[in-house]
């Protein structure tokens, strides 16, 4: 028996919108790897701001697109989509240039969450819009707001558009042990995602296993005593992510697959990748505090542990 797959939605009328979009896939990729992947210390404030002005520009070409679906004069809507085109091309440009004016060489914060939610935001936030334009182009007549939303936020132009950044970025971050199984299973759930509202039953069985995965890895780093105490935040907010997309994916399954629950596990979604690409981002750069080991603990010392702590003599003289 044949896997059964997610609608992926394109007809030969929304091709010019899928050759569009695709690429915006890519740029979003290689402008966060260009901005990340680099030993210099943190970036720049002005490369920040470039980043996030091209992130920026992109959902509001997104936004150009589906204004054609709206409005019913399709001469005003394109021309909005060159007047986007335009806006993507030269206003990161000049943010650009008056950040170098403003700010020179100035890097950005290590310890600040500011730029790695704003990158989450503006990325899940694109993304979302894509998958919005596609059920909204997709459809065959006119859809409510609550089932174009609906529709969208449960896209695999949505779910797996995100899952191919979330990827490359968890390639990239420095991350322990636990950030890295826990940001891989979240985007293998991106990839899983769409099953829940199209097949829910193929979704159930799929995110439960993800989610078993992530439990059962997770005890074993507990066993083996793995998991620093700066990490144990971390293991908390993927746990309750987990819990979240189950519980929105249980409504699904009990509403048969209503909107508005499809809505919810949509947002719960959502929310858990705009958390997880601020993560990521930020451990791109963010340099943790190194460990310290204690040799008569007989634990084995990690790659470029400082000196090991001392242990006193509890022995009387």
């Amino acid at each position: 028996m044949l896997l059964p797959l997610p609608a992926i939605g394109v007809s030969s009328a929304l091709v010019p919108y899928a050759t569009i979009a695709i690429p915006m896939i890519a740029v979003t990729i290689v402008v966060l790897g260009l901005l990340l992947r680099t030993e210099k210390g943190p970036p720049l404030l002005t490369q920040m701001l470039l980043a996030l002005a091209v992130l920026l520009g992109g959902s509001v070409l997104l936004l150009a697109l589906l204004f054609v679906f709206l409005d019913p004069n399709g001469t005003t809507a394109w021309t909005w989509v060159l007047v986007a085109f335009n806006f993507m091309m030269m206003v990161p440009l000049g943010l650009w240039f008056i950040g170098l004016v403003v700010f020179q060489d100035r890097r950005i914060l290590t310890r600040g969450w500011s730029w790695p939610l704003a990158f989450g935001a503006a990325t899940t936030g694109s993304e979302a819009l894509m998958g919005v334009l596609f059920a909204l182009g997709g459809a065959n007549g006119a859809l409510s707001a609550e089932s174009t939303f609906a529709l969208g936020l449960s896209s695999v132009w949505f779910f797996w558009s995100m899952a191919g950044v979330m990827a490359a970025l968890t390639f990239w971050a420095r991350v322990p042990a636990a950030g890295r199984a826990g940001a891989a299973t979240l985007t293998v759930a991106a990839v899983l995602a769409p099953w829940v509202t199209s097949h829910p039953a193929v979704g159930a069985v799929a995110m439960s296993g993800a989610m078993a995965a992530w439990f059962g890895y997770l005890g074993r780093l507990l066993r083996l005593r793995r998991v620093a105490p700066g990490e144990v935040g971390l293991v908390v907010g993927t746990s309750v992510a987990f819990l979240a997309m189950a519980s929105g994916g249980f409504l699904v399954v009990a509403t048969a697959g209503a909107s508005w629950a499809a809505i919810v596990f949509g947002s719960a979604m959502g929310l858990t990748m705009v958390a997880e690409v601020a993560y990521l981002v930020r451990s791109c750069y963010h340099e943790p505090a190194p460990r310290t080991w204690n040799a008569g603990a007989g634990e084995p010392a990690p790659i470029g542990a400082p000196p090991p702590v001392p242990v006193p003599s509890l022995e009387p003289r």
